[in-house]
């Protein structure tokens, strides 16, 4: 596993990438998707929200109700590149759920307070 310091890197390597035009490379987009789950976990403890990014990670965060079984009743799904744009403020929360590109169900799901995410 990397350091933190080489976390918060990728995150800011995802950026560049994205700055220039390019696309962030796979390895530097998944560090970058695991350190900002990382951080939300941190600002947000809890388990009644999963937050998926396939293939890269998901985590459990927010307080409240503790899910155990089943498909849990609050789950933040969306893709990599869409997470890194959320996570970092390039991208509202609510303009990504409006187009679809972000899916939020469940009453606590709304992660907007803890969000941008600045790894450390």
């Amino acid at each position: 596993m990397s350091s933190a310091h080489n976390k918060s890197d990728s995150v800011a390597a995802a950026l560049d990438a994205l700055d220039r035009g390019d696309e962030p490379d796979r390895t530097v987009l998944r560090d970058a998707v695991r350190a900002l789950l990382t951080e939300l976990s941190r600002r947000a403890p809890g388990r009644s929200v999963e937050v998926r990014i396939p293939p890269f990670g998901a985590i459990q965060c927010v307080p409240g109700p503790r899910h155990t079984r089943g498909t849990p009743p609050n789950v933040v799904e969306t893709d990599p590149m869409t997470w890194l744009l959320v996570a970092t403020g390039r991208l509202e929360w609510a303009q990504a759920v409006r187009d679809g590109r972000l899916r939020a169900s469940g009453i606590r799901t709304d992660l907007s307070e803890y969000l941008p995410l600045t790894p450390e």
